[in-house]
């Protein structure tokens, strides 16, 4: 079964998605986190249950997070979300970029293996990230130092990376 949750937290209301799981802290596991506005985010659909109670724990390391006292999230991701299998390469470096650190797009496709002229195919599949802030894609940047593309918008990033220390003279809108 599927249900959400809403979170007000500092970039809007935040959209939490799961699916029941037994292995899952709350047994809830993620399949989507999006924010008001979010370029291909999540919308309530019909047959979804409201369950703010499943997300408890999720909630708590967000809040935690925001508040400056978290810096590296465990939350459980739903096995069976979207995405292909280059999407799922990207997405686990994305993971792997330390709080407070940033990486440039052509970094990832290196990590992966993927050669430069994929680099774009890179950008596209972090742009399909479905786990915003939990799923850290705000932390890569553009080679040149800029804030580049935002599935939830460059000032949403600016703000996250401002709350992770990771902004720099260099790092530019």
């Amino acid at each position: 079964m599927t249900v959400y949750a809403t979170l007000d937290s500092p970039l809007g209301e935040l959209l939490l998605v799961g699916v029941e799981s037994a292995t899952a802290p709350g047994g809830t596991a993620l399949v989507s986190l999006s924010v008001p506005g979010q370029k291909g985010g999540a919308v309530v659909q019909d047959g979804w249950r409201l369950a703010p109670e499943a997300f408890a724990g999720i909630a708590a390391q967000l809040r935690a997070y925001f508040a400056g006292e978290l810096t590296r999230f465990d939350i459980e991701y739903a096995a069976d979300a979207p995405g292909t299998d280059f999407q799922r390469r990207v997405w686990a470096q994305l993971d792997a970029i330390e709080y407070g650190t940033t990486a440039s797009y052509g970094e990832i496709a290196r990590r992966i293996g993927a050669s430069s002229v994929q680099v774009r195919a890179v950008g596209t599949a972090i742009g399909r990230n479905p786990l915003l802030v939990v799923r850290p894609c705000h932390r890569v940047i553009g080679s040149d130092g800029s804030l580049k593309g935002y599935a939830g918008g460059i000032e949403r990033k600016q703000a996250l990376l401002g709350l992770e220390g990771a902004l720099s003279p260099t790092l530019t809108p």
